[in-house]
């Protein structure tokens, strides 16, 4: 999949998925359905009051996204064996590091949002179950429907999403081999100043003057 197309998609995947009622309340399937209208009125507010500026799609994702992801996780799933290795101090600013990057490249691609559609498949899990899998479609008149799939897990703050596959691609492992050769590379520190570096050219490129 086109990487721009494959953030689009992801961001879409983060921002509808943020959370309408408490998440003990609904099941995950229930929770995500619940949520699209919510946060498709916010951007077309955001869209008409401020023109979807970048602040206010990062302010969106920070107070309605970031609080339904489990990045520890994430970060941990993308780092694979070498987290064990990372010292706490390490871990911090890995998951650190890694959230910031997600958070700003889902803040780019959510201003690229206009009128996707979600639909949420009826959920298959065992009863009592503390992870599932969430399967839905993202729907686009003139394009081939993309499969989207949440992997999530029943925490005692809720319902936590930890990864997402779309079209067969898998958000986590998409960053793994690129992790590991840099800790080839660098070390642990070596990630750390990567994936900061990154974030720091990100944002200077975000605050620069258009035109």
């Amino acid at each position: 999949m086109h990487k721009t197309k494959m953030n689009l998609v992801l961001s879409l995947a983060l921002g509808l998925a943020a959370p309408l009622l408490p998440a003990l309340e609904l099941e995950p399937n229930a929770m995500l359905q619940a949520t699209t209208l919510e946060v498709i009125t916010a951007m077309k507010q955001e869209r008409g009051q401020h023109g979807g500026e970048q602040k206010q799609i990062a302010s969106l994702i920070e107070t309605k996204v970031v609080p339904l992801f489990d990045f520890s996780r994430m970060t941990r799933l993308a780092v694979a064996r070498n987290w064990r290795t990372a010292t706490p101090a390490q871990q911090a600013a890995l998951t650190a590091a890694f959230k910031a990057l997600l958070v700003r490249t889902y803040s780019s691609a959510l201003s690229s949002y206009r009128d996707q559609v979600i639909e949420f498949r009826s959920l298959r899990s065992a009863p009592g179950a503390t992870e599932v899998t969430v399967k839905s479609v993202v729907k686009q008149s003139g394009t081939e429907p993309i499969a989207m799939d949440y992997d999530m897990e029943k925490t005692p703050a809720g319902w936590k999403v930890y990864d997402i596959t779309v079209a067969g691609i898998s958000l986590v492992t998409s960053y793994r081999d690129s992790f590991s050769e840099m800790v080839r590379d660098g070390g642990v520190d070596g990630l750390i100043k990567a994936l900061e570096e990154k974030n720091r050219q990100d944002e200077s490129r975000s605050a620069a003057p258009k035109g």
